[in-house]
């Protein structure tokens, strides 16, 4: 079924919209899966805030101009989903990185964040990046280290002399 010149350039409309504001995207192959393992993965990306879209390629590359994505442009070749991260960088490669495991048919051709194309072998350590919560508590832990520290080392004085003073009773009670 063709589609409309008004359909295409809706298309790419949305899906530049998507990329201006996306973190990453994943370039993956989903030829050889079935529908409901297809409806499956839609169903992930959605619960996890990442915008999936089968594009054809000259209609991706057209959206992706102009955009942080461009580098992907020579990659778009072939059978390709559109992974986009919306809500943190790691959260598309999450979403394809688990469904490939239980699916051998989709295949990560390419990683692109920050205005750069990366090879597909990158996808792991872009899915093991942090949230943004997992950040923003790793940050916190960081900043509350000193002052706890220092705190235990002001109470401390008075702990010793504590259990001192609790040695020295139980000697008495004892001898």
């Amino acid at each position: 079924m063709a589609i409309k010149l008004d359909q295409k350039r809706a298309i790419v409309a949305e899906v530049a919209e998507v990329a201006s504001s996306a973190y990453s995207v994943v370039l993956a192959e989903y030829s050889g899966i079935s529908v409901e393992n297809m409806t499956a993965l839609r169903k992930q990306a959605r619960e996890g805030g990442v915008y999936l879209r089968v594009v054809r390629n000259t209609l991706a590359r057209r959206a992706v101009q102009d955009t942080e994505f461009e580098c992907i442009q020579p990659a778009l070749t072939g059978p390709l989903l559109l992974a986009f991260s919306q809500e943190d960088p790691g959260a598309a490669a999450r979403v394809v990185k688990e469904f490939a495991k239980e699916n051998d048919n989709l295949v990560v051709k390419a990683v692109s964040v920050g205005g750069e194309l990366l090879p597909a072998s990158d996808l792991e350590k872009l899915a093991k990046l942090p949230t943004y919560d997992q950040a923003i508590s790793m940050l916190m832990s960081v900043m509350q280290a000193p002052i706890t520290k220092f705190v235990q080392t002001l109470a401390e004085p008075h702990a010793k002399l504590v259990r001192t003073i609790a040695a020295v009773r139980d000697q008495k009670e004892a001898g």
